[in-house]
């Protein structure tokens, strides 16, 4: 009986001993489990940890790139002395299209903007060419193409025709003109224009700024010539000759270094980016004096083109007088006129129209205008200036030197037109 007591007290602790072993597999296993979950996400959080420092780098990479790139872009443009260190200060090229490769500061991208609306003007008497110049279509409507040349050019030709960048030539018809102004309108058919010259502003030009001229200087043989220079002055006042041989006239011009020949009258002056801003109009010519060339500022020639394109005469303001300088010794004398010696600049009343402004302000022949509206008239051409800065029908005050003594009145502006 104890030894029965004994065998089965051994079989439990034996069966014990079995079951603690296995609980104590179990426990491994699980642990090992727990391990490998443990370890696999603990992979995966690297991986991930990883992927996004990747994603970091190339993006910060990816912008230092674009950056470093806009920076290197800017200091070749900007900066001369780095383009001359990399050895591209004279050959460095942009490119326009595919086809057309200019070279960097190049006008040719601006000229060719303009060349094909620019035209050779050439004027005819009795069927025998007696003169030309330059002129450029400044729009177009259904039917036709206008363009804009200096009246000087055209005035007094019986037959004028035009000549485009491709050598066709073709008869146009004079629509308006106009000395003062130094301008005419020209019309053609709208089928030989290929280009219309877009035009700008010259109030916004400053002094240095790079300007060009294209015209046909000398005439056909040197048609299409482009010059370029800067622009010198502004507003300049130029004496010029318009109804006698003497300067009976002040233009209000630009002043540009851009070489200007025969031949380039009527042509544009152009910005760098193509835009007209001006009229060629004339050079001073001296032997002492080179690169002064002078054009009608845009604005100027624009205020008055609807008049001349449909053939209107341009009204100017009329006070009804005749005039001598006070220099004119040789026209006082004629019309009988003592100056005192001691004024040196003014207008001489030579003769005074019946019922004219003038004459309603009690203005009488040997008297010597000083001054239009506060503004000196130190000779015709000035007095023509201050003058035609006004309306037919403002009242303006004129100031005048009458018997030795300065008077002012004020009187009401006649009209008279240019014809």
């Amino acid at each position: 009986m104890k030894l029965m007591n004994k065998e089965k007290t051994e079989i439990k602790e034996a069966d014990v001993e079995e079951v603690e072993e296995k609980d104590s597999t179990k426990d491994v296993e699980k642990d090992s489990k727990d391990y490998l979950l443990e370890e696999y996400y603990r992979k995966k959080e690297q991986e991930r940890n990883k992927s996004n420092s990747s994603f970091k780098l190339f993006f910060v990479i990816v912008v230092s790139f674009v950056v470093g790139g806009v920076v290197m872009l800017s200091l070749l443009k900007f900066t001369p002395l780095l383009n001359e260190v990399l050895g591209g200060s004279s050959n460095t090229t942009i490119t326009k299209n595919k086809t057309q490769v200019y070279e960097k500061g190049s006008l040719a991208a601006s000229v060719e903007k303009v060349y094909d609306a620019v035209v050779l003007v050439q004027t005819y008497k009795s069927n025998q060419l007696a003169g030309s110049g330059t002129g450029f279509v400044y729009k177009t409507d259904n039917n036709y193409g206008y363009l804009l040349t200096n009246n000087h050019v055209v005035d007094e030709a019986e037959k004028v025709t035009v000549m485009f960048s491709n050598d066709e030539e073709v008869e146009v018809s004079v629509l308006g003109k106009d000395a003062y102004l130094d301008l005419a309108v020209l019309r053609v058919d709208k089928k030989y224009v290929s280009l219309v010259a877009n035009i700008g502003s010259s109030e916004d030009v400053s002094l240095g700024d790079a300007v060009f001229t294209v015209g046909a200087p000398m005439g056909y043989d040197y048609r299409g010539s482009v010059t370029s220079g800067v622009l010198s002055g502004k507003d300049r006042l130029v004496s010029v000759a318009v109804t006698s041989q003497s300067n009976d006239w002040v233009m209000r011009v630009l002043q540009i270094d851009a070489s200007i020949n025969p031949g380039n009258s009527g042509g544009p002056l152009l910005n760098v980016n193509g835009e007209v801003i001006g009229i060629c109009s004339m050079k001073l010519v001296d032997s002492q004096i080179e690169g002064m060339g002078f054009a009608i500022p845009i604005e100027y020639a624009m205020n008055h083109v609807e008049q001349l394109e449909k053939g209107e005469s341009i009204v100017w303001p009329y006070i009804g007088i005749g005039m001598a300088n006070v220099t004119d010794s040789m026209t006082l004398y004629r019309n009988n006129i003592h100056v005192d010696d001691e004024i040196k600049e003014g207008v001489v009343v030579v003769s005074v129209e019946s019922g004219s402004a003038a004459d309603k302000a009690g203005i009488k022949k040997g008297d010597i205008i000083t001054k239009i509206a506060g503004k000196k008239t130190k000779d015709i051409a000035y007095l023509r200036y201050e003058l035609y800065q006004h309306t037919a029908g403002d009242e303006v005050e004129i100031t005048y030197i009458h018997e030795g003594k300065e008077k002012t009145v004020k009187t009401t502006l006649g009209k008279k037109s240019s014809d």
